[in-house]
């Protein structure tokens, strides 16, 4: 992960029982990529980033599956090194225990969500 990576530990509870724009919960930083928990449990997790142009999450792997939904611009997220590009209103599901890395093609913003269980 770049090393520039905020992130915040805990889902923010002023979030709960209300209507909220996705990607406005997230913020862009020059440079960098940002994140924010929006559900934290047990079970599992969901999780907004936002990836200034170019930033990158190297490649890596993970016990659980995951399903990563685009919300704003473009990106290129490889799976066992077979690129796939995403964007605004496109979801992938990057399989358990296989090598996965990300690159913003342009600024990029997306929810992560995590099945522990």
């Amino acid at each position: 992960m770049n090393k520039n990576a905020a992130k915040s530990p805990k889902p923010d509870e002023s979030l709960i029982g209300r209507t909220l724009d996705i990607p406005e919960l997230v913020s862009y930083q020059t440079g960098a990529v940002v994140s924010r928990t929006i559900v934290q449990r047990s079970a599992g997790t969901v999780t907004l980033f936002a990836f200034d142009q170019n930033q990158s999450l190297s490649e890596h792997s993970a016990p659980f599956d995951a399903l990563v939904i685009g919300l704003e611009g473009q990106a290129e997220i490889s799976i066992d090194r077979l690129p796939h590009r995403l964007g605004a209103g496109q979801m992938i599901i990057m399989p358990a225990n296989r090598p996965h890395a990300l690159k913003a093609l342009t600024p990029f913003k997306m929810a992560l969500v995590m099945i522990k269980s």
